[in-house]
């Protein structure tokens, strides 16, 4: 049995009708509040990491260090809690893009998989979503690495 155009065109709309009743709506302004708020707690927590560390002598460096391990830390506790995830749903990008979110990315799996075991499951799947982030990340490194080195040997840089 052939369909005509007419049918073709009338199952199209009322496609194109249930895509758009199914299809969440979002306010673009409200979702760049959160995130510049999720951030921004992220940010000013770090920054107090920092400035406590400083005040009890450690030096720059030291002080960096410690507020990346607490901060990788509370975001692996908070993700273990299932509380992390909850911060990201309404923060966005806030959440997900410092280096609380990649910690995110990388404990979310090895939690969702540990019924799979050790191996199977925590080993193999545990860097599914950071995987692609370090892969791109020490390419791209290593390429502009390349690149300054070339410079350097024609005198650019």
């Amino acid at each position: 049995m052939k369909e005509t155009s007419g049918e073709k065109k009338q199952q199209q709309k009322a496609y194109e009708q249930y895509v758009k009743e199914v299809t969440p709506t979002h306010n673009l302004w409200l979702q760049m509040l959160k995130a510049y708020i999720a951030g921004g707690i992220i940010c000013c927590v770090g920054q107090g990491i920092l400035n406590y560390a400083g005040s009890l002598g450690l030096d720059k460096q030291t002080a960096g260090s410690w507020c990346s391990l607490l901060l990788v830390l509370t975001s692996v506790v908070l993700t273990g809690f299932g509380i992390y995830p909850k911060i990201v749903k309404w923060g966005g990008a806030g959440a997900l893009v410092p280096i609380t979110g990649f910690a995110n990315s990388v404990a979310a799996p090895a939690i969702e998989y540990k019924a799979e075991g050790q191996v199977f499951g925590i080993g193999c799947k545990i860097f599914t979503i950071a995987g692609p982030v370090i892969l791109y990340g020490i390419f791209s490194s290593w390429l502009l690495g390349v690149i300054y080195w070339i410079g350097k040997c024609f005198g650019v840089f």
